[in-house]
Protein backbone atom coordinates (compact mmCIF):
# COMPACT_ATOMS: atom_id res chain seq x y z
CA UNK A 1 0.00 0.00 0.00
CA UNK A 2 1.32 3.44 -0.86
CA UNK A 3 -0.01 6.98 -0.90
CA UNK A 4 0.94 10.39 -2.22
CA UNK A 5 0.71 13.25 0.27
CA UNK A 6 1.21 16.98 -0.10
CA UNK A 7 2.99 19.17 2.44
CA UNK A 8 5.00 22.34 2.07
CA UNK A 9 3.97 22.69 -1.59
CA UNK A 10 5.65 19.38 -2.49
CA UNK A 11 4.33 15.87 -3.05
CA UNK A 12 5.81 12.71 -1.52
CA UNK A 13 5.19 9.03 -2.29
CA UNK A 14 5.10 7.17 1.03
CA UNK A 15 4.61 3.65 2.33
CA UNK A 16 4.32 2.40 5.89
CA UNK A 17 7.79 2.35 7.42
CA UNK A 18 9.36 4.73 4.89
CA UNK A 19 11.50 7.69 6.02
CA UNK A 20 11.10 11.06 4.29
CA UNK A 21 12.47 14.58 4.73
CA UNK A 22 9.91 17.41 4.62
CA UNK A 23 10.24 21.13 5.20
CA UNK A 24 10.11 22.19 8.84
CA UNK A 25 6.57 22.11 10.27
CA UNK A 26 5.47 24.14 13.28
CA UNK A 27 2.49 22.11 14.56
CA UNK A 28 4.36 19.06 15.90
CA UNK A 29 3.04 17.70 19.22
CA UNK A 30 4.65 14.84 21.15
CA UNK A 31 6.85 13.90 18.15
CA UNK A 32 3.76 12.79 16.18
CA UNK A 33 2.08 14.41 13.21
CA UNK A 34 -0.89 13.64 10.98
CA UNK A 35 -1.33 14.63 7.32
CA UNK A 36 -4.81 15.04 5.81
CA UNK A 37 -3.72 16.16 2.32
CA UNK A 38 -3.72 12.68 0.72
CA UNK A 39 -3.89 12.99 -3.07
CA UNK A 40 -3.70 9.32 -4.12
CA UNK A 41 -4.07 5.97 -2.38
CA UNK A 42 -3.14 2.56 -3.82
CA UNK A 43 -3.82 -0.61 -1.81
CA UNK A 44 -2.32 -3.06 -4.34
CA UNK A 45 -5.51 -3.81 -6.25
CA UNK A 46 -7.37 -0.52 -6.42
CA UNK A 47 -6.16 3.05 -6.93
CA UNK A 48 -8.19 5.91 -5.48
CA UNK A 49 -7.53 9.43 -6.74
CA UNK A 50 -8.78 12.46 -4.80
CA UNK A 51 -10.54 15.48 -6.24
CA UNK A 52 -8.32 17.24 -5.00
CA UNK A 53 -7.89 15.15 -1.81
CA UNK A 54 -9.31 11.87 -0.53
CA UNK A 55 -11.92 12.34 2.20
CA UNK A 56 -11.51 10.52 5.53
CA UNK A 57 -7.94 9.49 4.73
CA UNK A 58 -4.90 10.46 6.78
CA UNK A 59 -1.26 9.52 7.24
CA UNK A 60 0.36 9.29 10.67
CA UNK A 61 4.07 9.94 11.07
CA UNK A 62 6.66 10.04 13.84
CA UNK A 63 9.33 12.74 14.02
CA UNK A 64 12.82 11.23 14.05
CA UNK A 65 15.03 14.32 13.85
CA UNK A 66 15.34 17.94 12.80
CA UNK A 67 18.14 18.31 10.25
CA UNK A 68 19.71 20.97 8.03
CA UNK A 69 20.14 20.70 4.29
CA UNK A 70 23.27 21.58 2.33
CA UNK A 71 24.53 25.15 2.29
CA UNK A 72 23.48 27.19 -0.73
CA UNK A 73 25.54 30.27 -1.64
CA UNK A 74 23.88 33.30 -3.27
CA UNK A 75 26.48 35.59 -4.82
CA UNK A 76 25.65 38.84 -6.63
CA UNK A 77 28.09 41.16 -8.34
CA UNK A 78 28.32 43.91 -10.90
CA UNK A 79 31.46 44.06 -12.94
CA UNK A 80 33.72 47.09 -12.75
CA UNK A 81 31.50 48.72 -10.10
CA UNK A 82 33.15 47.29 -6.94
CA UNK A 83 29.83 45.70 -5.90
CA UNK A 84 29.47 42.17 -4.59
CA UNK A 85 27.28 40.47 -1.97
CA UNK A 86 27.65 36.93 -0.66
CA UNK A 87 24.96 35.26 1.41
CA UNK A 88 24.53 31.65 2.54
CA UNK A 89 21.40 29.69 3.44
CA UNK A 90 20.69 26.27 4.99
CA UNK A 91 17.13 24.99 4.87
CA UNK A 92 15.80 23.13 7.92
CA UNK A 93 14.00 19.81 7.43
CA UNK A 94 12.12 17.27 9.54
CA UNK A 95 13.00 13.60 9.13
CA UNK A 96 9.76 11.62 9.45
CA UNK A 97 8.98 7.92 9.66
CA UNK A 98 5.55 6.95 8.29
CA UNK A 99 3.80 4.77 10.87
CA UNK A 100 0.29 4.24 9.45
CA UNK A 101 -1.86 5.01 6.42
CA UNK A 102 -5.52 5.30 7.47
CA UNK A 103 -8.24 4.65 4.88
CA UNK A 104 -11.66 6.23 5.36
Amino acid sequence: MYAILETGGKQYRVEEGSVIEVELLKDVKDNKISFNQVLLLNDGTKTEVGMPTIKNCSINAEVLDEIKGPKVIAYKYKRRKNYHRKKGHRQKYLKLKITKINKG
